[in-house]
């Protein structure tokens, strides 16, 4: 495989929290005409700070992938074609970007969702090092390898996952749970005859993208009604994600948590309630780190004002919980303390059920 820079050591003094500032989409008011709030990664960062989880260098700085990165998945002629401003126009759904000069678009809108599929690769290695991590940014799961489309350049989710079977030893099996509100199309063509792939996907069955084709590779389709609320939401997710990993037990789980199920998101159309978002959170990461399966988390879709608070609100919770935890990550599966203490966690999920 070529040399990346995506998979150089991270300090091990750092959270396997993985972020850029580059991640965040400025110019000229334009990303205001999507309902895309393109300052959300900051935000979160911001949030996570002010409750001292985590300071500026105690992250993961995100690096942007490279031509060479992305042609792991991508073919030549897809990212050729991002050289013309109205095809990146219609994929991030921002019409004016097509009257851009391309550099612009580039360097203000592609270069940003270049860095934030850089951070997703980067996360997949830390999560196999550490058992955990999160890229604040990606979760692009309607971006194929020669088809962008829904806000999605870059397919960030194959790539991870790709990068993985290629280049880490023992891993070769994926689980891709997808709670983004959205069917997850892009990963699925991706995967679609790949049996190392088994992909769950839970989603608003009346919106974007229907891509019927695609749903042949979903191994667990839970599609759900216009307004579905917490209750049978959460008992869905656990019921499936429980399912999904006594299936297939992965070498890695790639988890991609858009909030746009939240109550009131224009393009969802669910109910989740922001404390419903943050218990999901918890189910998820419960079920892959009683199992002692590495798990990425990406934040995909979500497009509200208050969609950062709770993003940051669920990292906290899964801290509090001790779910997610710096020292644990270092130490990874081989410390017998940490070792101690999975057993201890999963006796205690096993008494709460």
């Amino acid at each position: 495989p070529h040399r990346t820079e995506l998979y150089e050591e991270a300090p091990s003094a750092c959270w396997p929290i993985v972020y850029s500032p580059d991640y965040n989409i400025t110019f000229m008011g334009l990303e205001k005409l999507h309902p895309f709030d393109a300052g959300k990664w900051g935000k979160v960062i911001n949030f996570l700070k002010e409750e001292k989880l985590i300071a500026d260098d105690l992250i993961v700085q995100a690096r942007e992938a490279t031509d060479e990165d992305l042609l792991v998945v991508h073919t030549r002629r897809y990212l050729n074609k991002l050289k013309w401003s109205f095809v990146v126009a219609t994929i991030t759904e921002i019409p004016p970007v097509a009257f851009l000069p391309n550099f612009v678009v580039q360097r203000k809108v592609l270069r940003p969702l270049r860095t934030q599929t850089g951070g997703t690769i980067m996360a997949g290695k830390l999560a196999v090092d550490r058992g955990w991590a999160i890229n604040v940014g990606g979760g692009f799961h309607h971006c194929s390898s020669d088809k962008g489309g829904g806000f999605c350049a870059y397919a960030d989710i194959t790539l991870a996952i790709k990068f993985l079977f290629e280049r880490v030893q023992g891993v070769s099996k994926a689980t891709i749970i997808d709670l983004d509100a959205h069917q997850g199309n892009g990963h699925e063509r991706d995967f679609m005859d790949d049996h190392r792939v088994y992909i769950m996907d839970v989603y608003n069955r009346y919106i974007y993208p229907g891509d019927g084709f695609a749903k042949r590779a979903i191994k667990r389709k839970v599609e759900l009604e216009w307004g579905t609320e917490d209750t049978e939401y959460l008992q869905k997710v656990h019921t499936h994600v429980e399912g999904a990993l006594n299936e297939v037990k992965p070498d890695i789980i790639v988890y991609n948590a858009g909030t746009d199920i939240l109550d009131g998101d224009p393009l969802g159309g669910l109910a989740i309630s922001p404390q419903g978002i943050v218990k999901r959170d918890e189910v998820v990461f419960k079920a892959a780190r009683s199992r002692r399966i590495p798990i990425l988390m990406v934040t995909s879709g979500g497009y509200q004002k208050r969609t950062a608070r709770i993003i940051a609100d669920s990292i906290l919770n899964l801290h509090n919980l001790g779910l997610i935890d710096k020292e644990l990550a270092i130490g990874g599966a081989g410390n017998p303390k940490v070792e101690q203490m999975i057993r201890d966690s999963a006796k205690d999920l096993t008494n709460l059920s």
